[in-house]
């Protein structure tokens, strides 16, 4: 971690094997698309996203079939598994019967005290902690009717109200969430929160929307948060396939200086100089290493203006010419490469770097 940032000390649980809160690493987690009933079509994907580094899996569990799915999918997979409950307790209990990892719960659309009691009576029969996620789409009328609308203050009263609820249980190992779509409002929630309670939180900017849009809010929010020290898992909401999320998550990661995943890559964004196709060349070497978790720095760069000085700072790199590309490694010239083959041998040398 970067010596710039002081992380808040939180409580720490365990999702599965995996530590959250305390002095354990930020973990990155995503979300299937799948049906998670259609066992075959979800483990095919959580195993892609354990191929790119997912560490937390969750999962929707929209009816008793799905949540029966989990005794399934978790012989399959190596990733603890989170179980997504909405409106039906019945629901968490059966997910958390047949394995779950952990329950996520949105105590505001669960019912009645009674409900929630039962839920919180089975998580800890199967010693398995609760995520208290709440949203600003779903917060409970007295609170919307009290604050005047779904502000951050309304978000942590009713975070606030739902962990006095569960510590009255004597239940400890919860985790919560405070999310909205806009980017103000969540930093906010989750700053208000982190200073009145040393309870691990998971950060995340809700329904942040498409490639773009998503990839800007979340770097945004989850970026000032953790660069603040809050947060202590992340998941990037993107309507997009989800690998995509664990990328972007470790790439806040990593420019924050917080945790280095695969390769970080430098790469100019071209100008008239520029006389090789460095866009094809940059995007099929992203493709490559999409599931190298080697923590190598690169450097593809297009002309001989910070060409040269990039790459030399890299472990590997290139610097382009008119059609060639000079092959750096260490600070060192190795050779000269012509264009049509500096992917090739690129990629070459990061599988001699992995190996080293």
């Amino acid at each position: 971690m970067s010596n710039s940032i002081i992380r808040k000390k939180t409580k720490q649980l365990f999702i599965g094997s995996v530590p959250v809160g305390g002095n354990a690493p930020i973990s990155v987690q995503s979300m299937t698309t799948t049906f998670t009933q259609d066992v075959a079509s979800t483990v095919t994907q959580i195993k892609r996203l354990e191929n790119a580094g997912c560490e937390i899996i969750r999962v929707a569990i929209p009816d008793l079939e799905s949540a029966q799915a989990i005794a399934a999918i978790k012989k399959q997979i190596k990733i603890p598994l989170v179980a997504d409950i909405h409106f039906d307790h019945r629901l968490a209990i059966a997910a958390a019967k047949a394995g779950a990892d952990a329950l996520r719960i949105n105590p505001g659309n669960i019912g009645n005290k009674t409900k929630v009691a039962e839920i919180v009576h089975c998580a800890r029969d199967m010693n398995i902690p609760i995520r208290i996620g709440v949203n600003s789409g779903s917060l409970e009328k007295d609170l919307l009717k009290k604050y005047q609308k779904a502000s951050a203050e309304a978000m942590v009263a009713s975070a606030l109200r739902h962990i006095e609820l569960l510590h009255a249980m004597d239940f400890h190992s919860i985790k919560i969430s405070l999310k909205a779509s806009d980017v103000a409002r969540t930093v906010q929630a989750y700053q208000i929160f982190a200073a009145r309670s040393d309870i691990p939180l998971h950060v995340g900017v809700t329904e942040a929307g498409g490639l773009y849009s998503g990839i800007v809010k979340s770097a945004l929010g989850i970026g000032m948060l953790l660069n603040e020290g809050i947060g202590d898992t992340i998941r990037v909401s993107l309507t997009r396939d989800p690998v995509e999320e664990v990328r972007v998550g470790f790439e806040i990661l990593k420019a924050l200086n917080i945790r280095h995943h695969g390769p970080d890559i430098i790469s100019c964004p071209t100008c008239g100089r520029c006389n090789i196709n460095l866009f094809e060349i940059a995007d099929e070497i992203e493709k490559a290493l999409l599931t190298k978790s080697v923590p190598v720095k690169l450097a593809i760069m297009g002309c001989v203006v910070n060409g040269p000085g990039e790459a030399k700072e890299a472990d590997i790199g290139i610097a382009g010419g008119d059609g060639t590309g000079i092959l750096f490694k260490k600070g060192k010239v190795i050779k000269k490469v012509p264009e049509n083959q500096l992917i090739e041998v690129l990629l070459a040398e990061i599988e001699k770097f992995e190996r080293d």
